[in-house]
């Protein structure tokens, strides 16, 4: 018979948060890898170009709906264009950032899991702009979309050939959407409310803003859909339990021992 005073952590498969210098080293060099490591396939505007024409004469050929009966929706006023492109503009990385943190100080396991999802899309995701470098649909002349932040404000992004802060040639895939996507699985998959399901709103908005604002084709985020399919059949989440998804006791509880004190 165990003794009352026994530390409850000593019991197999409880779950101590990782270090958190460490996860904020972690977190912050995702964040850096994100913003810089796509500049390291800037140029290449000829054939980014000569690839737009090809993904939007492919999305025809599948008959995608086109991107241009979104925007024109968010044109019937300038406040709808605008709640569009301040979306765009402020809500990718505060949301994702915000999701992290609460993972981490709520439910620890689902954290490490949430983690190494979003760092095995990110580093995908800097792949193809070498192979594939896209321009957006706003720089595609022959779609007939505008380049709505530039016009109604606010903008991310300058003049192409002066702007050394991202490359605007690597579309493809669109980690806008699937950050947004993997924010609304983790929540759904580490809470229990009857209400989490309206976490798919944030992915759904997201869609609709970065194909509106002539940022993304859809292909960029069914690219972006596949790649997170693909880190989540090789990266399975915690076992959920009444105390991993927010019941029972304080006390931090999973069937897989191997993420005790897991900062991998």
């Amino acid at each position: 018979m165990r003794s009352q005073s026994e530390p409850a952590a000593a019991e197999p498969g409880a779950i101590a948060r990782p270090p958190l210098v460490r996860e904020f080293l972690l977190v912050a060099g995702l964040f850096l890898v994100y913003k810089s490591g796509r500049q390291l396939a800037t140029g290449h505007t000829a054939e980014a170009l000569h690839n737009a024409h090809r993904i939007w004469d492919l999305e025809r050929t599948l008959h995608l709906p086109s991107e241009v009966d979104v925007q024109s929706a968010l044109l019937h006023g300038d406040t709808p264009v605008h709640l569009a492109n301040t979306y765009y503009a402020t809500i990718h990385f505060p949301a994702t950032l915000a999701f992290l943190v609460w993972l981490y100080l709520k439910r620890p396991a689902h954290y490490v899991w949430a983690r190494r999802v979003l760092a095995v899309v990110t580093a995908a995701a800097l792949v193809l702009p070498f192979t594939f470098p896209l321009a957006p649909p706003r720089m595609l002349a022959a779609s007939g979309l505008i380049d709505t932040a530039r016009i109604y404000g606010p903008s991310v992004y300058g003049p192409p050939s002066s702007d050394h802060l991202s490359n605007q040639f690597a579309a493809m895939p669109s980690l806008h959407f699937g950050w947004a996507l993997m924010v609304a699985i983790g929540l759904i998959v580490a809470t229990r409310s009857r209400w989490r399901w309206l976490w798919l709103l944030h992915p759904a908005i997201t869609l609709l803003v970065i194909v509106g604002t002539a940022n993304h084709y859809w292909l960029d985020a069914i690219i972006a859909t596949a790649m997170l399919g693909a880190a989540l059949a090789l990266i399975h989440p915690p076992h959920r339990t009444a105390t991993t998804a927010g019941r029972g006791n304080r006390r931090l509880v999973s069937e897989e021992p191997a993420l005790v004190g897991a900062g991998r």
